[in-house]
């Protein structure tokens, strides 16, 4: 008899832990493309927005990574408004250090007076008493790297954070950050054709941190490394998959810290996407 086609279920990726005490599944959803054109205003179909993320929580995801810049705003409104009250077992992650004054403008204020103004409007947002990854989204050049991560950590003593995690970090960078507050997770651009990042993704590795992959995906365009590209598009049809799906069974399958958190604005994407959780691919 042949094979049973698994059911769609981010949880055939396997599971992993944050901080010690939130277990997910190891294949998230970024909700940075629901927002409008540009990852800016509202989306063109509101009413199809909802019923994405409200999708992705019933294919078993529970891990949503978002941020404040994401809109700016729009990203964080829509995951309440389709998903409150939430699962007791739903991690949402969101990010600040990033500001949007304009759609083709990403500024960095890691002022730690502007991340507690941040962190603050996002627990309004998001219709939470306590966020339970709220992550640095970049390093401010302007403001040394203690002074932000530092805010984060106040942040957490005060229980507005339960655990800290960073992002657009390198290894240096990481080993300053976890000096001041534990560190849960470092969310860095990283895929097939650009693992520059390897060296923090061997920290989270050896001291059991996750490892949340930006531009999970490969981008459409030339890459430094097209010859690994082109043979994830040969592995690709050749198990009659798509680039998305090799991707993600790549990511799952390169190291056990890996979480993808891949994003879409369709329905029809997305189940593409979780059904990947249950692909092996082989190096």
């Amino acid at each position: 008899m042949p094979n049973a086609i698994p059911q769609v279920d981010a949880a055939n990726a396997g599971f992993i832990t944050l901080g010690g005490d939130l277990r997910v599944p190891r294949l998230g959803f970024g909700a940075m493309r629901i927002t409008g054109d540009g990852i800016w205003g509202e989306p063109p179909d509101r009413a199809a927005a909802l019923r994405l993320l409200q999708t992705a929580v019933r294919l078993g995801v529970r891990f949503i990574d978002t941020a404040d810049s994401y809109g700016p705003e729009v990203s964080e409104r829509l995951i309440a408004e389709a998903l409150f009250p939430y699962p007791a077992d739903l991690v949402i992650a969101t990010k600040g250090g990033i500001v949007r004054p304009d759609k083709p403008t990403w500024a960095r204020d890691g002022r730690p007076e502007h991340l507690r103004a941040a962190c603050e409007a996002s627990l309004r947002r998001l219709r939470l008493d306590r966020i339970d990854v709220y992550q640095l989204h970049a390093i401010d050049p302007a403001v040394p790297l203690e002074d932000s991560v530092g805010e984060l950590a106040r942040l957490q003593q005060e229980g507005k954070i339960r655990h800290v995690g960073v992002s657009n970090f390198n290894r240096q960078e990481l080993d300053r950050a976890r000096r001041i507050v534990p560190i849960v997770s470092v969310q860095n651009r990283y895929n097939v054709a650009d693992r520059a990042s390897d060296p923090v993704l061997h920290a989270c590795e050896r001291d059991g941190l996750a490892f949340i992959p930006w531009s999970p995906l490969v981008q459409a365009r030339a890459d430094s490394r097209s010859d690994a590209r082109d043979r994830l598009e040969s592995a690709a049809a050749a198990h009659g998959w798509s680039l998305p799906q090799a991707a993600v069974a790549w990511l799952l399958g390169q190291s056990s810290a890996m979480l993808p958190i891949p994003g879409t604005s369709r329905v029809d994407h997305l189940e593409q996407l979780v059904a990947a959780a249950a692909f092996v691919l082989r190096d």
